[in-house]
């Protein structure tokens, strides 16, 4: 039963975890603990959202003694940026007889997660990196899709944000890999690109329109190769609707590529808080796509093209929705799988956008 089924959120009130408790407190008779170092910040959302308060430092050496004691069955981490972070939650969470789900976007991160596989297989629960937008809506939407080809030969997918602005960890964890060189599999070859480079334009239905795009590092572009074997390039993309953060985030790749800037991830605070002063200038509209060429089953070239479209800034809640949907079935006991692995093949197409029910979100698939 759901009421048993208690849910820890790390970082619960935070940008991402606030949705995710939110959501949870609203859809489904789950406790919740909100979890964090600021206990002041935990207690008040808990007040709103009728959960419990933990103080809970990911870095305390009882962290797995604090979690068994709450008798919770899963952990959600939101503690980014998960960029150069080791997997010490998830063995506490495994150690406490949890199962674990994070919003990691992190390459190396989520790729990696399977040493723990064997130890979460004995300890009997998931462990789960990259509960979010991507890998595990793209992969749901490719996988949906799939059936469509005789032959896939590109996978391209994209996010393009709302005005919003994401917290200063998040701000980072993309700054990480701005004009820094990373794999990208392009020619059925590995090829080396630039983060936030190769500009391009996505042209989404209105009231999105035309949004530029350019490279990310995301583990979509290491796990879909191997996912999709005969794919020949996997790109990803993303971006920001203001055009001045857009432009801005491209010409500062280009000072870290040339070497004149080290590193953009001391700027993260700095950036946030202009980005922060221009949302103003915003519409509220964010968009996903993800396209698919190859050969359809008639033999005839095939392309697709998949979107959601998000309006009112509800974009922020799209990353979120995988943790809860992953929670609901875990509580309802519909999900079988155990062990240590990325989010892909765990949520279908349909279990993510249930979760996005009654926002101002739609999503259609057209040919292009």
């Amino acid at each position: 039963m759901a009421k048993d089924f208690g849910v820890v959120v790390l970082g619960g009130y935070g940008n991402f975890g606030q949705v995710i408790v939110q959501r949870l407190a609203a859809t489904t008779d789950m406790p919740v603990w909100i979890a964090g170092r600021d206990l002041a910040r935990a207690e008040a959302l808990a007040e709103q959202s009728d959960g419990q308060a933990l103080r809970l430092d990911m870095n305390a050496p009882d962290l797995a003694e604090r979690l068994r004691a709450t008798g919770a069955h899963l952990l959600i981490s939101t503690a980014g940026p998960f960029q150069g972070q080791d997997y010490r939650v998830a063995r506490a969470a495994m150690a406490a007889g949890m199962h674990y789900a994070d919003l990691a976007d992190a390459r190396a991160f989520v790729c990696g997660i399977g040493e723990l596989d064997a130890a979460a297989k004995a300890a009997g629960v998931l462990v789960c990196g990259g509960a979010s937008s991507v890998p595990a809506l793209a992969g749901a939407v490719v996988d949906a899709l799939l059936p469509r080809f005789s032959r896939l030969d590109l996978i391209w997918h994209g996010i393009s944000s709302s005005e919003k602005t994401p917290g200063v960890s998040t701000v980072a964890a993309v700054l990480n890999y701005c004009g820094k060189p990373f794999r990208q599999w392009r020619g059925g070859a590995w090829r080396t690109v630039y983060g936030w480079q190769d500009l391009a334009r996505h042209d989404f239905p209105a009231p999105l329109g035309p949004r530029w795009v350019a490279n990310c590092d995301i583990p979509d572009l290491e796990l879909f190769p191997q996912r999709y074997p005969g794919v020949r390039e996997v790109r990803f993309s993303a971006g920001v609707g203001l055009l001045p953060t857009q432009f801005g985030t491209w010409a500062l790749s280009w000072l870290v590529r040339a070497g004149l800037l080290r590193d953009a991830v001391p700027l993260a605070g700095f950036l946030q808080r202009r980005a922060v002063a221009l949302e103003g200038f915003g519409d509220g509209c964010s968009g996903m796509f993800v396209r698919l060429e190859g050969v359809g089953t008639d033999g005839r070239p095939l392309r697709l093209c998949w979107e959601l479209l998000a309006e009112n800034n509800d974009g922020p809640n799209i990353p979120c929705m995988a943790a809860v949907a992953l929670a609901r079935k875990l509580a309802a006991g519909t999900l079988e799988a155990r062990g240590a692995m990325p989010c892909l093949g765990l949520l279908s197409r349909e279990d993510y956008l249930a979760e996005l029910e009654g926002l101002a979100i739609t999503s259609a698939l057209r040919e292009y």
